[in-house]
């Protein structure tokens, strides 16, 4: 026994080490007791002193134990007794209760170091903020989380079809409300009598509301005080494709983006394994690029801009190579960019520029450019500028042109996945494997890169007329972009491959998670914010905008079991679900881009000429399917009159005329131009 230097045993020093500390209670109207006696027989304790041996048992037999196991330091803060969480249980009376902080050990009262308030025991564990309206908040974001039933709407037989429809003309000429189970007795005599308290403005429908079908939710007829957002009117599309193409040797592939199709010269190009294919209305199929069966595939095709007016087609292969070529001369490309990395994604920037020309023989005024990117396996992405000259420039100068490596941006680390242009070609988005967004102003990237001398490269022609450009990567004079330049920078939940532009509306972005993620993301560049979230519970492979509604289109990949949707159009900023395609088996889309113009019918006029029977406000899309096919789905249709109906509802800007005319959006009804 080793008395306490002060004279006294503390309670933190005890006369038998095998003997636990008592451990005073800190209610003052206790008896001055142990809340542990460790000398007393196992069978003499009280039920709440067996209770009270285990920190984590509790009164309630249902209650689960707390999951940790690791013992916390005791709180230097007094806490809560169980016996006053206990007393202050869901349902009854809340119970504020005061807890001084214990004494020192010389015996003196110490300073308070807080104290707790428990106001009806302990809060509740949520998993989201509800948002008012039935939805939770997603954590780390304010956006309105949206949740698409496609796991509820499974597609019907025909014969259940015409069965839900002979229940629901009965039920509308009975005046039953269809999604009530239970029947109800309401006196009317009292109904009369009594005077309901008015709780904003009361009437027939509010007094007896209903439920009805929308066609993609039940919505209840009970009046709101807040204002109501027209909900859009649902369509129907064919499920079947207007046309189908045979594409063999077509990648099931993620990443590959085999579809390009060219506004200027009304030409589809399709990538099948190593060849290249090019597909018109008028002139059918026709071989466009060869290649080695055995050899490397084709990864990413696009297009030049509709204002260069070139039809330069850019195609990227798995050995690094992209190679650029005009549908306007033939079939022989002209240029060919070594990479040192496989092509993973290709964008050109949907407006030409004015730039000093490369050309050694003439001392020409700055020349119409096109801009180009390219995205690698490693997560590089090359900036391109690309001088073009005419047939007859290149026959007067013998000089095709050139190709300038402008910067590099090493933002991203893992495999480039998309790349999209605004509108006006001012901003762009990367998405990556990484789970990353980055947007980008192009007035910052490309400060101090419009003078640049022409940095060291490689060129080679061949035999074959095409030039073979290696460009000198990594030499210390190309300009390298590090994490950190990007405007926004935004998360997601796995690779983000479909990334789209709004046409009708300056900076709203739309993109699409993979088959970890399974959401539709709409964000606001200026701000960074995200303004919603629509879950879709497949993977996102492509997201195009309408130019003449307030719609997107979405198609799917990788779905749940119970998920047969592999095309969807939903409206904006209500996130309605509009229409919905599915697919017959497992085939996913892998890949989707916009056709303009939808399928035409040559028609041959009185004078001779041969025109085109639709117009490109008829909006349609082409999608490759992993059953080695190429579909095309009829998806904006009909009229004005039903464009109307169905694109109801304020934009961003609360559906102001005159707002909405600031940001150059005509509106005859609610159809944008």
């Amino acid at each position: 026994m080793n008395p306490s230097p002060s004279g006294s045993v503390g309670p933190s020093r005890s006369l038998d080490r095998f003997v636990a500390h008592r451990r005073p209670t800190l209610e003052p109207s206790s008896p001055s007791s142990s809340s542990f006696h460790s000398n007393k027989d196992p069978k003499a304790l009280s039920t709440e002193e067996r209770l009270l041996r285990d920190p984590a048992a509790s009164t309630d037999a249902f209650k689960s134990p707390s999951s940790s196991t690791v013992s916390t330091p005791k709180p230097k803060f007094p806490v809560i007794s169980r016996r006053n969480r206990r007393s202050g249980g869901q349902g009854g009376a809340s119970v504020l209760s005061f807890h001084r902080s214990p004494a020192g050990p010389n015996g003196d009262r110490q300073i308070s170091v807080g104290t707790v308030w428990a106001v009806g025991g302990v809060a509740p564990v949520v998993a989201g903020i509800p948002d008012g309206r039935g939805r939770t908040l997603g954590s780390g974001t304010n956006a309105r989380l949206y949740a698409s039933t496609f796991a509820n709407n499974k597609p019907m037989s025909k014969t259940a079809q015409e069965t839900e429809q002979q229940e629901g003309r009965l039920a509308q000429a009975l005046d039953l409300d269809r999604v009530s189970r239970v029947l109800e007795f309401r006196d009317r005599s009292l109904a009369s009598g009594s005077k309901l308290p008015m709780v904003g403005k009361h009437d027939e429908s509010n007094a007896n509301p209903r439920t009805l079908w929308t066609g993609t939710e039940w919505i209840s007829t009970r009046l709101d005080t807040k204002v109501k957002v027209p909900s859009p009117e649902p369509r129907t599309l064919p499920c079947a494709p207007f046309k189908v193409l045979d594409a063999p040797s077509l990648r099931d592939d993620f990443y590959c983006s085999i579809l390009a199709y060219s506004p200027t010269c009304h030409t589809l190009a399709v990538g099948l394994g190593s060849l290249l294919y090019g597909w018109s209305e008028l002139q059918g199929v026709r071989l466009l690029a060869q290649g080695d069966k055995h050899g490397p595939h084709l990864t990413s095709l696009a297009f030049s801009s509709a204002q260069g007016q070139k039809s330069i087609l850019a195609f990227g292969r798995s050995d690094g190579s992209v190679t650029l070529m005009s549908l306007y001369e033939g079939s022989i490309p002209r240029f060919q960019l070594q990479q040192p990395s496989p092509i993973a994604c290709i964008a050109w920037r949907p407006v030409i520029q004015l730039r000093n020309s490369r050309n050694p023989h003439t001392n020409q005024p700055p020349v119409r450019t096109e801009d180009l990117l390219v995205g690698d396996e490693v997560g590089n992405i090359y900036y391109y500028s690309v001088e073009w000259p005419e047939p007859w420039e290149i026959a007067r100068d013998n000089w095709p042109g050139a190709i300038t490596l402008l910067l590099r941006i090493c933002v991203h680390t893992q495999q480039i996945c998309g790349l999209a242009f605004n509108k006006d070609g001012g901003t762009f988005a990367t998405g990556g494997n990484d789970n990353l967004c980055c947007l980008f102003e192009i007035s910052k990237v490309l400060n101090g890169t419009k003078n640049v001398p022409n940095g060291p490269q490689d060129i080679i022609s061949g035999a074959d007329g095409i030039r073979r450009i290696y460009p000198w990567i990594g030499n210390g004079q190309t300009k390298e972009l590090r994490s950190g330049s990007e405007v926004r920078k935004w998360v997601h939940g796995a690779a983000v491959k479909a990334i789209a532009f709004c046409p009708w509306r300056d900076g709203l972005l739309a993109t699409g998670g993979g088959s970890n993620d399974k959401c539709i993301h709409f964000y606001h560049t200026s701000s960074g914010a995200c303004l919603a979230t629509i879950s879709v519970a497949a993977q996102v492979t492509s997201l195009m905008w309408s130019t003449t509604r307030r719609e997107i289109c979405a198609t799917f990949g990788f779905a749940q079991p119970d998920h047969p949707y592999r095309i969807a159009v939903f409206s904006w900023p209500e996130c309605k679900q509009i229409a919905a395609i599915a697919w017959e088996g497992e085939h996913r889309a892998l890949y989707a881009i916009p056709y303009p113009g939808g399928p035409n019918e040559s028609r041959t006029s009185k004078e001779g000429g041969t025109g085109l029977s639709r117009t490109s406000k008829e909006g349609c899309i082409v999608v490759a399917s992993s059953d080695e096919s190429v579909k095309f789905h009829e998806v904006w249709s009909g009229s004005k009159k039903s464009i109307s109906s169905s694109s109801g509802g304020p934009g961003l800007l609360g559906g102001s005329d005159i707002l909405e005319g600031l940001e150059g959006i005509d509106k005859e009804g609610d159809v944008i131009h």
